[in-house]
């Protein structure tokens, strides 16, 4: 097993995000080592329905998958733990077409967790961790053979729409005609169910959220009272997503010494830290045809709470 890295510095964004109205952290800063485990716990608290809808299609879909795409690799961006994605491999591996995994993370220790589990159950698998902040480095894809790239857990609903079409064209430009992606998408549904998924009673997502301002104090020599900070998850109607934000009971100036930079907030002021939009399957299977893709399948659990969509590079 080989363990490649490339990520490159945020610090430029981060003083971008914090200079302009309204300001906004960087999701990156969600996902170190902590943050990895803290999103880890929070797919599997009772409320949090995306995790078990998506195994749920896996364990039903996963053969189709395999055999209607023919992988030869297959990528996950964002890969975590790649928990659910055993549940895929092992579909793959039965079809016996599959010689390679690549999962993509920002999270070294989780990488390597991952990467020592997978090894263990597929010892015939070739398996590339990679290092990388996978919205940076579309470039860093392996080459050759038929791909799927695997992008679960609803995460592109954490790109603001421009951001979304925009990543969807350049994974587009990076793939080969033939290639597929397999995308997780959070549908649509009544808002009380989404809202608590983002609020839950333990505080797990609170403290995810929170981690931000904990990885940003570490790294890069800041002193931001992450105490002073509550965390509000808003639904905006309009974008059909979910806001999350850190608001700022007390004002406070906050130093970040690798920037040089004073950050004063006022009581009340917030950082816009993540979304999470929830999707209509017609707009995506529009937006996949503008970047590229053709062939869009989407695939259900039994509620009706969450989809795969399976689509091939033109």
């Amino acid at each position: 097993m080989t363990l490649q890295r490339e990520l490159d510095p945020t610090a430029a964004e981060l003083r971008e995000c914090l200079t302009r109205l309204p300001r906004t952290l960087p999701p990156r800063w969600l996902y170190d080592d902590r943050g990895s485990e803290l999103f880890d716990r929070i797919t599997r608290l009772a409320e949090y329905y995306p995790t078990e809808a998506e195994r749920e299609i896996l364990a039903g879909h996963s053969a189709m998958i395999a055999e209607v795409s023919g992988a030869t690799t297959v990528v996950e961006l964002g890969s975590g733990t790649s928990d659910k994605t055993r549940t895929l491999l092992d579909a793959f591996v039965v079809h016996g077409l599959i010689d390679r995994f690549v999962p993509l993370d920002v999270s070294e220790a989780t990488l390597l967790y991952a990467a020592d589990v997978l090894n263990q159950r597929y010892p015939d698998l070739v398996v590339e961790p990679v290092v990388c902040d996978f919205t940076r480095h579309l470039s860093r894809l392996p080459q050759g053979g038929t791909r799927l790239v695997a992008f679960l857990g609803g995460t592109i609903g954490n790109f603001y729409q421009e951001e979304r079409r925009a990543f969807l064209g350049a994974l587009a430009d990076v793939l080969d005609p033939g290639d597929w992606v397999l995308l997780g998408l959070d549908l649509i549904k009544p808002i009380d169910r989404i809202m608590a998924a983002y609020h839950d009673r333990d505080g797990v997502t609170d403290a995810f959220i929170r981690n931000a301002l904990v990885s940003i104090n570490r790294d890069l020599d800041a002193d931001f009272d992450v105490g002073n900070f509550e965390y509000v998850p808003l639904w905006d109607d309009r974008e059909h997503r979910v806001d999350m934000r850190l608001r700022a009971c007390e004002p406070e100036v906050a130093h970040i010494g690798a920037l040089d930079l004073d950050v004063a907030l006022g009581a009340g002021e917030e950082l816009r830290v993540e979304i999470s939009t929830k999707f209509d399957r017609d707009a995506v299977a529009a937006e996949l045809t503008d970047a590229g893709f053709a062939d869009t399948e989407f695939l259900t659990d039994a509620a009706g709470d969450f989809a795969l969509a399976l689509a091939r590079r033109r």
